[in-house]
């Protein structure tokens, strides 16, 4: 299958546009949280998940404290991450349109962990996202999710 080859400017452009999409309630959850960009996933990476890196890759990781784990002393730490590889979310999209579309699941699923769901919680509310709005003049968020 043939795979998208774009600059690193071209590609942080369309990871702009997904962030531009992301409709109020969810923009609002990503507050304190840094989102960058990365080539590749090490195999550190993707083993800290449980998979192994001769067979499987990342689109994206998130690293930091979820909500569900900070306590009363949590505080004056550095923001959270969710970190999106570029080489293999370019492998696995033939379109901007599927680029654009798997960088917004991969931010939502990134987003579930974030907020300390299980598995079975965030395949419930992946199954139940019906997607991001269009993005609004001035790049805030747009409410709507169809």
């Amino acid at each position: 299958m043939p795979h998208m080859d774009l600059s690193p400017d071209a590609f942080d452009a369309i990871v702009a546009d997904a962030l531009d999409r992301v409709p109020l309630p969810f923009a609002q959850l990503l507050d304190n949280i840094v989102i960058q960009v990365r080539d590749a996933p090490t195999r550190e990476m993707i083993e800290s998940v449980g998979l192994d890196p001769s067979h499987h890759t990342l689109f994206g990781l998130y690293t930091g404290v979820a909500l569900d784990r900070r306590g009363e002393a949590y505080g004056n730490v550095l923001p959270d991450v969710v970190l999106l590889f570029r080489r293999p979310l370019l492998a696995a999209c033939t379109s901007r349109a599927t680029l654009l579309r798997q960088i917004q699941l991969t931010l939502l699923h990134e987003l579930g962990h974030h907020l300390g769901f299980d598995d079975e919680q965030m395949r419930a509310w992946e199954d139940a996202f019906s997607g991001f709005g269009e993005p609004i003049p001035g790049g805030q968020a747009g409410p709507d999710y169809s």
